[in-house]
C-alpha cells in the first residue's frame, strides 16, 4: 500500500496523543478517525477529528483496550491504518496480530518484534548476540527463587528485581542486602502476577547513580536503520519520568556514536520497522559505559524534544514507513540542532504526596512564544476525571543551547494554567530551579530526593487584593444604577468598604476595597492602604496596585477563585461569614472528606458502627491510586458514601461522632 492508498487512519487512543496524531494525519491529508468512551464524549481528540465513534463504558478495559471494539471500528469506518499511539494497546502484540486478520495496518512494528522486546528476557538474549551490551545479571525463562538468590551472591549487591513483562516500575525491587532478597523476590512476584498475569523475574547488577538515556530510530522495510540523536530521561519519580531533554548534557560526541550504532543493532537484531526507542542505563560515574535496558516499540511520550532538535515529524515517518516509503536520509544527514526540553503536565498535587486530582477545566492559558511547543488534549470545560492515566499536557521549549532552552520552560510553565485543577507545574518550575538539574548533575533518584522539598508557592498580597477586587467588580451595576447600588464605598460619613474574606492554607484575611474602579483603595485587615485600579472584562482582570500593572485570566467554582498571571497560578477560597459557635468549638467531632475526585472502592466498616481512632474507614481510588482514610477520634460512624459510588474532591464521604466518655 502506497501513502496515495492511505486515505483514512484511526488513533486508537485518547488524549494529548490522539491530539497530536490527529494535527499530523491532517497536514497530510488524511482523514483521521477518533475513538472514545463514555467518558470522553465531549473530548478534544474527539472534537478535532474528521470522524469519531463510540467503543463502550468509561473504564479502559471496556473500551480503549478493548481489542474488538477498536479493530470493529477501524473496519466500520474503513479505516486503512490505525495508530496506535502510547499505552492501551500500542504494544499488544494481539491487537496488531487482530488488524492483520481484518485487512488494516498497523501503523507499528512487525507483531514478532513486538513480542520479543515485549519480553525482557528475551529482549536481552536477542540484543546480545547482536553486540549491544547488556548490565550484567541473569535472565532466563522460569528462574526459581532460590536460582535467583544463587544468582545474586556471584552477580554481587546491590541487586535489581525486574520483571521480564510490563513496565512502568511495577514489581521493581532494589536489594541491598542478601537477606532483603527473598521478601523482596515474593512482594516482586506479587505485583507482576497481579499487574502483568505473569510473574516471571530476572536481576540485574544495580548501576550506581543510573541515569537513563534513550536513543530515537527509524527503520524502513528496505533494511535503513538511522537514529536521531538520544534523549535524557533521568528526571522521573518512581520510575515515571517527568523532565526530558535532548541531547543528553552527560555524553560526549564518541560515546554518542557508539549509543547510537548499539540502538540502530538492537533495531536490526529484530527486523524493527518503524519509530522506536531503545533504552538504555548509563553509570553518572562512568559515562562512556552504557547497557541495554528495554526497546519500547512505539512512540514514546518524550518525542517531541527529538523532533524539535532534529526537525523530523516522527508521526509523519511512522506513517510513511507503514505505507511502504524509503527513508530519504542516512546517518550523516541527521543533525541535531540546539537543545530541547519538555515537562509532563500531571493532575496531581505534589504538596500533598502527588495525590491525583481532576475537576473541571474551567479556562484554560498556554504560552504563544516563539521555540515553546504544547501537546495537549484540554480544552475549556471539559473534565479531568480519574479513569485514565493523569497525564494532560506537555510543555516543550527549544533553544540554542541548554542554559536557553532551560529558561524558556521556565518561562513557557510560568504562563501556563489549567484553571480548575491542581496539577504539577509549580513542582516542574521547583525542579529546573534545581542547581544539580542547572548543571546537569543528573541521576533517576535526584528528583525523589528533592520531593520532599518542594513546598506550593502561597499566595501573595497582591494575589489577595486581585482576588477580592474581582468580586468587587462583579457587584458593581450598569449605567444608571442608584447612587446606594454602587458599591463604591461613599457614605454621608465614614466610608462602608466592601469587604471579602479569603483562605489560602493556613491564611484567611479580610481585604477591603474602596472607591471606584478607576480611582480605589485597598487594605488587607487592618494593614496599609493601597492605591487601585482595575478593569474587568470577561475573565480578563486588571490590577494595577500601587502603580503596577499585572493581568490575570480569573475561574470561579465552588467559591474558589483561580488567578492565572503574574508567573503562576494560585487558588484562593471565599469564605462565608458565619456565627460562632462556642458549643461546638472543642466537639472533637470529625467529617472525612474525599482527598481526590475518583471512585470508592472499599468500605471498612458499618454505618453505625463505634470504632477507634486509625480505622480505615473509606477508600478512595483514582488514576490507579488508592487513599484510604482513617477515623481521626474514637466515635460512632455515619457513612456518606457507597462502595462505586463516584466522588469529587472535598466531598464528605463520612462522619464520625466523637465519643464524650471519659
Amino acid at each position: 500500500m502506497g501513502l496515495r492508498e492511505l486515505r483514512t487512519v484511526l488513533v486508537a487512543n485518547r488524549g494529548e496523543i490522539a491530539v497530536r496524531v490527529i494535527r499530523t494525519l491532517k497536514a497530510m491529508g488524511i482523514r483521521a478517525v477518533a475513538v472514545y468512551s463514555d467518558a470522553d464524549a465531549s473530548a478534544r481528540h474527539v472534537a478535532e477529528a474528521d470522524l469519531a465513534v463510540a467503543i463502550g463504558p468509561a473504564p479502559a478495559r471496556d473500551s480503549y483496550l478493548n481489542i474488538e471494539a477498536v479493530v470493529d471500528a477501524a473496519v466500520r469506518t474503513g479505516a486503512h491504518a490505525v495508530h496506535p499511539g502510547y499505552g492501551f494497546l500500542a504494544e499488544n502484540a494481539d491487537f496488531a496480530a487482530a488488524l492483520a486478520s481484518a485487512g488494516v495496518t498497523f501503523i507499528g512494528p512487525p507483531v514478532a518484534a513486538v513480542r520479543t522486546m515485549g519480553d525482557k528476557i528475551a529482549a536481552k538474549a536477542t540484543v546480545s548476540q547482536f553486540g549491544v551490551p547488556v548490565v550484567p545479571g541473569v535472565a532466563r525463562p522460569g528462574l526459581t527463587d532460590a536460582e535467583l538468590i544463587e544468582a545474586a551472591a556471584e552477580i554481587g549487591y546491590p541487586v535489581l528485581v525486574k520483571p521480564s513483562a510490563g513496565g512502568g516500575g511495577k514489581g521493581m525491587r532494589l536489594v541491598e542486602r542478601a537477606e532483603d532478597l527473598p521478601p523482596a523476590l515474593a512482594g516482586a512476584r506479587r505485583e507482576a502476577a497481579a499487574a502483568f498475569g505473569d510473574d516471571t523475574l530476572f536481576l540485574e547488577r544495580f548501576v550506581l547513580r543510573p541515569r537513563h538515556i534513550e536513543v530515537q530510530i527509524l527503520a524502513d522495510t528496505y533494511g535503513n536503520v538511522v537514529h536521531l540523536g538520544e534523549r535524557e530521561c533521568s528526571l522521573q519519580r518512581r520510575h515515571q519520568k517527568v523532565i526530558e531533554e535532548a541531547p543528553s548534557p552527560l555524553l560526549d560526541p564518541t560515546t554518542r556514536a557508539r549509543i547510537g550504532a548499539a540502538a540502530c543493532d538492537t533495531a536490526r537484531s529484530v527486523d524493527y520497522t518503524g519509530a522506536g526507542t531503545v533504552e538504555f542505563i548509563v553509570s553518572a560515574d562512568r559515562p562512556d559505559e552504557f547497557f541495554f535496558m528495554e526497546m519500547n516499540t512505539r512512540l514514546q511520550v518524550e518525542h517531541p524534544v527529538t523532533e524539535m532538535v532534529t526537525g523530523w515529524d516522527l508521526v509523519e515517518w511512522q506513517v510513511r514507513i507503514a505505507a511502504g516509503e524509503k527513508l530519504t536520509a542516512g546517518q550523516g544527514d541527521i543533525t541535531i540542532n540546539g537543545h530541547a526540553i519538555e515537562a509532563r503536565v500531571y493532575a496531581e498535587d505534589p504538596a500533598h504526596g502527588f495525590l491525583p486530582t481532576g475537576g473541571d477545566v474551567l479556562d484554560l492559558v498556554e504560552p504563544h512564544r516563539h521555540g515553546v511547543r504544547i501537546d495537549s488534549g484540554l480544552s475549556a470545560g471539559m473534565v479531568v476525571g480519574s479513569e485514565y492515566d493523569p497525564l494532560l499536557a506537555k510543555v516543550i521549549a527549544h533553544g540554542a543551547d541548554r542554559t536557553a532552552a532551560l529558561r524558556a520552560l521556565d518561562r513557557a510553565l510560568a504562563d501556563t494554567a489549567i484553571l480548575g485543577v491542581v496539577t504539577n507545574i509549580d513542582f516542574a518550575r521547583f525542579l529546573l530551579a534545581d542547581a544539580d538539574v542547572a548543571a546537569g548533575r543528573l541521576d533517576t533518584g535526584l528528583l525523589d530526593r528533592r520531593a520532599g522539598d518542594f513546598t506550593a508557592p502561597a499566595p501573595s498580597d497582591e494575589h489577595f487584593i486581585a482576588a477580592a477586587c474581582y468580586r468587587w467588580l462583579r457587584l458593581w451595576p450598569g449605567p444608571g444604577a442608584d447612587l446606594w447600588e454602587i458599591p463604591s464605598g461613599w457614605r454621608l460619613g465614614v466610608h462602608a468598604p466592601v469587604s471579602v474574606r479569603l483562605r489560602a492554607g493556613d491564611r484567611t484575611d479580610h481585604v477591603h476595597i474602596t472607591g471606584t474602579p478607576t480611582d480605589a483603595a485597598a487594605r488587607i485587615e487592618d494593614g496599609e492602604s493601597r492605591s487601585l485600579q482595575a478593569h474587568l472584562a470577561g475573565s480578563e482582570l486588571v490590577v494595577t496596585l500601587d502603580g503596577v500593572r499585572t493581568a490575570y485570566t480569573v475561574a470561579v467554582a465552588d467559591h474558589h477563585i483561580w488567578l492565572a498571571g503574574g508567573g503562576g497560578t494560585v487558588v484562593l477560597e471565599e469564605v462565608r461569614e458565619a456565627p460562632v459557635r462556642p458549643d461546638d468549638a472543642h466537639s472533637g467531632d470529625a467529617e472525612l472528606t474525599s482527598p481526590m475526585p475518583g471512585s470508592v472502592v472499599a468500605v471498612g466498616v458499618d454505618d453505625g458502627a463505634e470504632i477507634t481512632a486509625g480505622t480505615v474507614v473509606v477508600t478512595v481510588e483514582a488514576m490507579k491510586m488508592e487513599h484510604a482514610l482513617t477515623a481521626p477520634v474514637d466515635g460512632v460512624v455515619e457513612l456518606l458514601v457507597a462502595v462505586n459510588e463516584q466522588v469529587k474532591v472535598g466531598q464528605p464521604l463520612a462522619r464520625i461522632t466523637a465519643n464524650t466518655k471519659g
